[in-house]
């Protein structure tokens, strides 16, 4: 378990990218989603010890009855972390079984015989072990965040963060680092940090929406969608702007659909025209934004949301 609180980071500038996020993440495959400056990176890196908060309190329990004070004893946390940022390098030239071996031994692994079957299980485990002795320079991104993944298993880590992981793959590389983030998160904390509204459908049992450096709303995904069920409504057609009439509700996205433009709207009735919709998570993450714009009196609620939408799709 994982327990955050009231944790705060203000940068020169007066720019609040941590507004005093409270957060409990178990085991398991946990989401955090948010537009691009919603405070996220911030919150990996300080997580990660690789930045101190202003205030507030981390601590984490790997094993039963053993808790890390996470910002009075950074170094214990290492010990038991696996990292994968937004972008990492490698020396030049260098293979994975390479890297991975001179990784181990930073990790403390002395033992030669120990660290060739750490490498040999990392390389399968990650399905690298074909170009075990190829150059990291020359990988694909896929291929990349798959050595990613592997070097941040390094040590049998209790926590795993990885941030923004799938931007920049393809489908087909996406869903394959899924699911291998899938296999390693069955009995360790993983937090996987990202605006991709369907990773975070497809992988994880608990999921927070970021924004403005708040943690907006945090809980089981299919509670969250099924708070918007029967509440949710949809027209499609080709014209450049929604409706006037909205019948009270908000217009929570816009999307295209086969070239044309698909409107989508939250309210107790269904507006003229409207029809019936079912309700998916991305519905969720874009009237949470929709409404913190509104609170905060701008609309950059419903432009992160138009945002992510694109990105989603």
């Amino acid at each position: 378990m994982l327990e955050i609180q009231n944790l705060t980071r203000t940068y020169a500038g007066g720019v609040r990218a941590l507004a005093g996020i409270d957060l409990s993440i178990p085991a398991g495959m946990f989401g955090l989603l948010g537009p691009n400056g919603a405070g996220k990176s911030t919150l990996m890196r300080t997580l990660a010890t690789l930045q101190r908060p202003d205030g507030g309190s981390i601590r984490f329990e790997p094993e039963p009855g053993r808790v890390i004070d996470v910002l009075a004893d950074p170094r214990a946390l290492r010990a038991t972390l696996g990292y994968l940022p937004q972008e990492f390098g490698s020396y030049p030239r260098t293979s994975p079984a390479r890297m991975l071996d001179h990784l181990a031994v930073l990790k403390g692994i002395t033992s030669r015989g120990e660290r060739r079957d750490l490498v040999a299980h990392l390389l399968e485990e990650t399905n690298l072990t074909d170009v075990r002795d190829r150059s990291v320079d020359t990988f694909s991104g896929g291929m990349k965040q798959r050595f990613g993944i592997a070097q941040a298993l390094i040590g049998d880590p209790k926590l795993i963060i990885v941030d923004e992981p799938t931007a920049g793959l393809d489908p087909a590389e996406r869903r394959r680092f899924n699911r291998l983030l899938t296999r390693i998160g069955r009995d360790v904390v993983v937090i996987l940090s990202t605006h991709i509204v369907e990773d975070v459908a497809e992988l994880c049992t608990r999921v927070a929406i970021m924004g403005a450096g708040r943690i907006l709303v945090d809980g089981d995904p299919r509670a969250l969608v099924d708070s918007l069920r029967g509440r949710l409504w949809q027209q499609t057609d080709e014209g450049d702007t929604p409706p006037e009439d909205l019948g009270g509700g908000r217009l929570v996205s816009t999307a295209l659909v086969a070239g044309a433009n698909q409107w989508r709207v939250v309210a107790d009735e269904a507006p003229a025209g409207f029809e019936a919709a079912e309700p998916r998570l991305e519905d969720v993450y874009f009237a949470t934004l929709l409404d913190a714009g509104a609170e905060a009196g701008a609309d950059a609620g419903a432009d992160a949301s138009t945002e992510a939408a694109d990105d989603a799709a």
